[in-house]
């Protein structure tokens, strides 16, 4: 590796570790708080039109991860946006990063509803509290460049998994508001929190 090489390399490992210790500002409070309304509508999409769901995994899992692609593009298509404003010349290197932190639980959610749905059915009742646990883990990862106040969104996501787990069973398998209820709430969390230390900032 030649003189030029091995410096470009240096600067971008600097870059790299400048991201890592930054404050990532690429989320806009009102497109989180957006996908909390998609969650509400999921909820009142299923109790309308998916009321059998728990004889109906398929179009649950089905629902929900719509939901879910949805509010990823959508938050995804901002946050590309927001940062090459914000972050500039560092937005790269702050995107790259955010992933990197969200990335590993959202991987693990979506083989973890594979897995269960081919190898263990019985067992499909416990997924919106493991979803739940999922994107618990997604919030606690991505905290290091987050708010610090972020870690209350963390602890609500984990508390509402735990209930899920705990109480949406039996008759209330799949009820439409174990999922519309933690997330509507959280997502707005989440948003009040980013504009709350936006204006201290």
């Amino acid at each position: 590796m030649g003189d030029l090489e091995r410096a470009l390399a240096d600067i971008s490992e600097i870059r790299s570790q400048i991201a890592r210790g930054t404050e990532f500002r690429g989320y806009g409070a009102a497109t989180l708080a957006a996908t909390g309304a998609f969650a509400a509508l999921a909820a009142f999409t299923q109790a309308r039109w998916l009321a059998d769901a728990p004889h109906q995994p398929l179009a649950y899992v089905g629902l929900w991860s719509a939901t879910a692609a949805v509010s990823v593009i959508v938050i995804g298509m901002e946050t590309i946006t927001r940062s090459r404003r914000v972050h500039s010349g560092m937005a790269q290197e702050m995107l790259l990063n955010a992933v990197e932190q969200f990335l590993p639980a959202g991987l693990a959610g979506i083989l973890l509803t594979a897995v269960l749905l081919r190898f263990a059915p019985e067992a499909l009742w416990m997924l919106p509290g493991l979803w739940q646990v999922v994107f618990a883990l997604g919030v606690f990862a991505s905290c290091r460049f987050l708010p610090r106040p972020m870690l209350l969104a963390g602890g609500w996501y984990l508390a509402s998994a735990l209930a899920c787990l705990v109480l949406a069973r039996g008759a209330d398998t799949f009820s439409p508001w174990a999922m519309g209820a933690p997330f509507a709430v959280g997502q707005v969390m989440v948003a009040a929190i980013l504009r709350l230390e936006s204006r201290g900032a």
